[in-house]
């Protein structure tokens, strides 16, 4: 099998890669959100559940969970998920959500009591302070933590192939299978070093266009 067409078959592959990439961050990002909001509830039985759920999903690695959403709804109910890469999706979603979730509830607990007094002296209520003042410097404050979590995401998006979606990881092992060739498994660190390194460049672009605040 040439360097080609080894290249094709993992761009190919690729999209699986990409599509559980980009769409856990489209949903996992404000779904932290809530989840951060529920822990942080004054809510008691609220706030114990959001606990609760937050340890297991922390407390369990990925891999494992992955496995429980595609098996647990046949096993437990005799409604199993067909779909593969959306079994793979839930999990993904649910896992990233959490650690965003107290990604940004650590930003929130660090920010300075003051900085609520002086938007309360300002006469502004509750949402304005947070919108105008608590969101702004939380979202810079936790920047760097979310850019570490969703470059660990492009590497843990291989995890996938754990239930038999072919993704990059997937297709090289099956190439060194079928041609007794083993170089594309190592072939596969480019692309992850392409995607990482791309996300790499934008973090830090983005991080430079925050730096207009100090906090």
């Amino acid at each position: 099998m040439t360097f080609g067409e080894v290249t094709l078959e993992f761009l190919k592959a690729s999209k699986f890669t990409l599509g559980i990439f980009f769409l856990t961050l489209l949903i996992a990002i404000p779904m932290g959100m809530v989840i951060c909001a529920c822990s942080m509830s004054r809510f008691k039985p609220l706030k114990y559940f959001t606990g609760i759920f937050v340890w297991i999903i922390r407390g369990t690695p990925l891999m494992l969970q992955i496995i429980v959403v595609f098996y647990a709804p046949g096993l437990l109910f005799g409604t199993p998920i067909k779909d593969r890469f959306l079994a793979a999706l839930i999990a993904f979603v649910i896992n990233y959500a959490v650690y965003f979730s107290e990604i940004y509830r650590g930003g929130i607990l660090a920010m300075p009591l003051g900085q609520y007094e002086a938007g309360k002296v300002l006469g502004m209520n509750k949402m304005q302070i947070n919108t105008l003042v608590v969101f702004p410097q939380v979202a810079k404050k936790v920047t760097p933590a979310m850019s570490n979590e969703v470059i660990t995401l492009v590497k843990d998006t291989s995890l996938a192939n754990v239930i038999g979606i072919a993704e990059i990881i997937t297709t090289a092992k099956s190439i060194v299978a079928t041609k007794a060739i083993i170089w594309p498994l190592f072939y596969t660190g480019v692309f992850y070093l392409a995607m990482i390194g791309a996300l790499t460049l934008f973090f830090k672009w983005l991080e430079k266009k925050m730096n207009y605040y100090k906090a």
